[in-house]
C-alpha cells in the first residue's frame, strides 16, 4: 500500500448555521490548515498515488479566500468540511481540518 499526504493553508471565512447564541453564526475568518491522507494500492501511470498538485488545485483552488457558506452546500462545520475534502479528492481516505490552534476535526473512511 502507498500512502502520500498534502498539506495546504486556506484562508476563507464561514459562519455557522446553530440553534443556540453563538459568535461563530456571525461571518468570520480563519487560516486553515487542511491534511490531506490518500492511499492506493497501485501507483498510477506517472508512478504516483495522486498528483499533489491536482489535490491543491481541487481543495484550495476552490476554497482559498472564499466564503464557504457560498461555496458549499451544507452548513461549514471542520466535520463537514473534513468530510467534503474525502469526498473531492481521489484515493483520500481521510482528512483533518484545523480552524484555529487547538480546534481540529478529522474525517476518515470507515473501510
Amino acid at each position: 500500500m502507498y500512502f502520500v499526504t498534502k498539506r495546504i493553508e486556506i484562508s476563507g471565512s464561514h459562519r455557522l448555521d446553530l440553534p443556540y447564541a453563538s459568535k461563530c453564526t456571525r461571518l468570520h475568518g480563519h487560516n486553515w490548515v487542511v491534511t490531506i491522507h490518500c492511499k492506493s494500492k497501485e501507483l498510477n501511470a506517472e508512478g504516483m498515488v495522486c498528483d499533489f498538485t491536482q489535490i491543491k488545485e481541487k481543495i484550495h483552488g476552490y476554497l482559498d479566500h472564499g466564503n464557504f457558506n457560498e461555496l458549499l452546500p451544507f452548513n461549514p462545520t471542520a466535520e463537514n468540511i473534513a468530510r467534503w475534502i474525502v469526498e473531492q479528492v481521489p484515493h483520500c481516505y481521510r482528512a483533518t481540518v484545523q480552524e484555529s490552534e487547538g480546534n481540529t476535526a478529522t474525517y476518515e473512511v470507515d473501510e
